[in-house]
């Protein structure tokens, strides 16, 4: 009787538990999900609709652009309020305030950088009629914020705080870091200065080239073909911008349709308008630029007092005192000093570095996209991307009229006796900045009679450009191949056509290399069985970087120890650190010509690399290399930042470990840290054939039917209607006017 009696109080107690976990799991996590449907009241000025389709995109129609901007602002905010939050914080340099000591170094980085100071400066240079959309996206945002105070995602539950109330500053500062994080070139500076201490500087400077030799013009991973080239007779345009890995999505898809603007696509959240998109009469599409708009300063300043020397006199720097507060700890406070470069960042070899940036350049600033989602033919287009401020973008073009077309914009300077590919001496005062080239010298391209605009972030500046240029560019592998398969079909190409091209996984660098090393076998042919087998899985292997093959993982190896050997010769020591976006490039370069002042036998430099991918190899997947496979080499797990992290259960909030396809040299670019962020396909003779797909799902809510519902077919390469005249709703939400007391954002 006693044992029943323990058994039945566990089974009850167990019961209880179970209640409670479910309890809990409501409260917490299904509760907060957004209201999708029915009927509320929201201060707007006239009713709207918003329409959820079954990946959960609102599709918003209002009778006011104000009003469309402020249920964009309401509806990410039930989605994705949390990232938004957590964004503005990284921006910002405050999320220690909520994560403690952990993320103080990333604090002091963002508040190093000026982030939300150059956004307090560029809130106040706005004109009228930009500020009041990004006012009213800030009122949807708090309007959210504030009907929801008790019913907040739950990682405010997990982490114990409120979000503040949003701000205009808030959505700029939100770009800011974007733009930061798409021309963030310092680092390379740094690098080369390094390598060049101690190596050999012609060497070196071979190692950094600025174009690869094989761009065609003009230049980044978006496309346009013609009508001439598709089944409709009207232009289709592909876009897949490349970002870094992240739970939730870094888009969110939306249709803004008011009187004078209908456009589709996909927002950064946090900030209003479709950043890539169409509307009824043009497509666009992006990818970075990666002209440097950075520079490293050498300054002689005293950092006591902030007196520094510039043209043989002494200044005086400006100090703006930074507080951030710590979760669970003391108060950090620290001093940056900013001359007439910038702030002073780093030091590096007892050297005080201070960093120009394009972006904190005292200019007036204009939020663009406003005007760019009511563009409607190609002069609308490029009249509005001239005061585009940054990041440096390349701009794809396509219209219902027939016309593809080409723009690079952004804010790019004009350096004076120097390339910016290293840090000068900032007291000198001979190597500044001349201004910015002017938008009327940038690269251009309307209706090219090749019927087509091929970028994948290569060079798009003319070899013989009135302007030094210099940057981050990448080689021109992805570009060549996705020229490639569009004139493999020169006639008839569909939207199933281009999803294709966007998921080709062959990799003409790592096919390069393995090759190779094959021919550099048969020549030498080395006695070990071991290399032998290998020479031959490569031999078999034709260039697809698929997981269950050894072929591509055997390639990738040896294309990291080459590139280490070389880098060695460059600057002895040095090997491991060098990997610039141009390296591929270079190293098939020095392959190809085999120059003597590299190496006396370059056979033996290979197989000396072909023995050390393969010993690295051996260690992680064993001794016979036909059984390796690329696929657990390349394989990925995509953590919730927070709920992923939770003891015991946070493996189900995450995705993964998936085994991934591509590299960074084939079309579908994919590493450990990036790959394609959104795919989309827009069919100009028939919008509603358009599609689209970002990576893993509308909502942040792990509960919600679409926090991951597109992963499966993002990692297929499949994708999904682009729902736009027609749209096929599963929730409507009508919203009816109240009139509130509006705060000022």
């Amino acid at each position: 009787m006693l044992l029943q009696r323990i058994l039945k109080f566990i089974n009850y107690l167990i019961g209880l538990v179970l209640i409670v976990a479910l309890l809990a799991v409501y409260w917490y996590a299904w509760r907060p999900l957004p209201q999708t449907s029915g009927t509320v009241e929201l201060p707007v000025n006239q009713s709207a609709k918003i329409a959820r389709d079954a990946l959960g995109v609102p599709h918003i129609e209002a009778n006011s652009v104000e009003d469309a901007m402020f249920l964009q602002g309401f509806v990410t905010a039930q989605d994705r309020l949390w990232q938004m939050d957590a964004a503005r914080r990284l921006a910002s340099g405050e999320l220690s305030e909520i994560a403690g000591a952990a993320t103080l170094e990333t604090d002091r980085d963002a508040r190093r950088a000026r982030l939300r100071r150059i956004a307090e400066q560029q809130a106040r240079s706005l004109i009228p009629e930009e500020r009041n959309l990004l006012a009213a996206y800030a009122r949807g945002v708090n309007h959210f914020i504030e009907a929801n105070r008790s019913n907040l995602p739950v990682e405010f539950t997990l982490l114990s705080y409120q979000p503040r109330p949003w701000s205009i500053v808030d959505t700029l500062a939100i770009g800011l870091q974007m733009n930061r994080m798409l021309s963030e070139s310092w680092k390379d500076e740094i690098l080369k200065a390094s390598m060049l201490n101690g190596g050999d500087a012609a060497k070196v400077n071979t190692l950094f080239p600025y174009r690869s030799g094989g761009e065609a013009q003009p230049g980044s991973n978006a496309w346009a073909i013609s009508g001439a080239r598709t089944a409709s007779g009207k232009p289709i345009l592909a876009n897949d911008p490349h970002l870094e890995w992240g739970i939730p999505s870094t888009w969110y898809q939306v249709q803004l349709k008011a009187p004078g603007l209908n456009a589709s696509g996909v927002s950064i959240p946090g900030v209003p308008c479709v950043i890539i998109g169409h509307n009824e009469h043009i497509a666009w599409g992006m990818t970075n630029l990666h002209f440097d708009v950075q520079d490293l300063y050498i300054e002689r300043i005293d950092m006591q007092s902030g007196r520094y020397v510039f043209k043989n006199q002494l200044q005086q720097a400006v100090g703006e005192r930074e507080i951030i507060v710590v979760k669970d700890a003391p108060l950090h406070q620290f001093v940056t000093w900013v001359t007439g470069h910038g702030p002073v960042t780093l030091s590096e070899e007892g050297k005080n570095l201070s960093l120009r940036w394009a972006a904190a350049e005292p200019l007036p600033f204009r939020f663009i996209f406003g005007d760019l989602n009511r563009a409607a033919n190609f002069e609308e287009f490029t009249r509005t991307l001239e005061n585009f401020p940054g990041p440096g973008q390349n701009f794809v073009y396509a219209d219902r009229d027939g016309n593809i077309g080409y723009q690079a914009a952004g804010r790019f300077p004009i350096r004076r006796n120097y390339n910016g590919d290293v840090p000068v001496d900032g007291s000198s005062g001979q190597f500044e900045w001349d201004g910015l080239i002017p938008f009327a010298e940038l690269p251009r391209a309307y209706n090219p009679p090749s019927g087509m605009i091929v970028t994948a972030n290569q060079n798009p500046f003319p070899k013989e450009y009135k302007h030094s240029v210099s940057g981050r560019f990448t080689s021109h592998y992805r570009e060549r191949q996705i020229e490639s398969l569009l004139n493999a079909k020169p006639k008839g190409a569909k939207v199933d056509d281009m999803l294709r091209i966007q998921a080709d996984v062959y990799s003409p660098l790592l096919h390069f290399i393995a090759g190779e090393a094959v021919r550099m076998v048969d020549r030498r042919k080395p006695p070990s069985p071991s290399i032998k087998e290998a020479a031959e899985v490569l031999r078999a292997w034709n260039g697809q970087a698929v997981p269950g093959q050894a072929g591509p993982l055997l390639a990738t190896l040896l294309y990291r120890h080459i590139r280490k050997a070389i880098a060695e010769r460059a600057s002895p020591g040095k090997g491991l650190t060098y990997e610039p976006e141009m390296a591929s490039a270079v190293v098939e370069k020095l392959l190809r010509e085999r120059s003597k002042e590299w190496f006396a036998d370059w056979d033996n430099m290979l197989l000396q690399s072909f023995m050390d991918a393969l010993d690295e190899g051996k260690r992680a997947q064993g001794n016979d290399s036909k059984k390796w496979d690329y696929g657990k080499h390349f394989q990925l797990t995509f953590v919730n930042p927070i709920l992923g992290r939770v003891p015991y259960i946070g493996q189900y909030f995450n995705v993964g470990p998936v085994a991934m396809s591509g590299s960074s040299s084939s079309v579908k670019q994919s590493t450990v840290r990036l790959g394609p962020s959104m795919r989309m396909v827009v069919d100009l003779g028939d919008l509603d054939a358009s599609v689209q797909n970002i990576t893993f799902g509308q909502s942040g809510a792990y509960l919600s039917p679409n926090y991951k519902d597109q992963w499966d077919a993002y990692f297929a390469g499949r994708s999904f209607p682009m729902q736009f005249a027609n749209i096929s709703a599963k929730n409507v939400l009508t919203v009816l006017p109240r009139k509130i007391a509006q705060a000022k954002p």
